[in-house]
């Protein structure tokens, strides 16, 4: 064994895809930001968690409104999730900028992202560790898929600029669905 670096332990851990987290502003001015701390935590009623940064434009929106969309890119926009990353929604429209199609929510006020294949309405249900960890609980209230993106391959950052694409999947026998 080799010692690591603590600095690099979160690129062994990182728990799933890269996202999209829209918010939209009690004001109505919609944002999105780039995630990729976030785990589920509940399967029913479909519950999640995830670490937005105080630092980030989108975290005011959410503790304010206390919604947000989660929208799932596959590997087609991923030029477009690391542009969306590496600028701020204080400064620009990152919507415009990445070219990103805001659609309306049925039970949330932040957008939808036509071109993700999933879309996630949330609503914020613990707010507990928000001040010592960022951390917010979200229920999921309504789950959206596009049927015309039926295999999409997901990307995973691993640090540094670097991500990791879907492979092969494999089945094996499982009690939970």
């Amino acid at each position: 064994m080799k010692e690591l670096p603590l600095a690099e332990v979160y690129r062994l851990i990182e728990p799933g895809p890269v996202v999209l987290l829209t918010t939209s502003s009690k004001q109505g001015r919609a944002n999105v930001m780039t995630m990729s701390w976030h785990m589920m935590t509940r399967i029913a009623p479909p519950t999640m968690a995830c670490v937005v940064s105080s630092d980030d434009f989108s975290f005011f929106a959410l503790r304010q409104t206390k919604e947000c969309v989660i929208a799932i890119p596959a590997i087609g926009l991923a030029e477009k999730v690391v542009k969306v990353g590496n600028c701020s929604g204080r400064e620009i429209d990152k919507f415009a900028t990445a070219w990103l199609t805001p659609l309306p929510a049925e039970r949330v006020s932040a957008p939808l992202i036509a071109e993700c294949f999933a879309n996630l309405e949330c609503r914020v249900v613990d707010t507990r560790l928000v001040n010592r960890y960022n951390l917010f609980v979200l229920e999921v209230l309504k789950a959206w898929i596009d049927p015309v993106q039926p295999k999409p391959k997901t990307i995973h950052h691993i640090g540094n600029g670097a991500f990791v694409v879907d492979g092969e999947v494999v089945h094996f026998e499982s009690r939970i669905p």
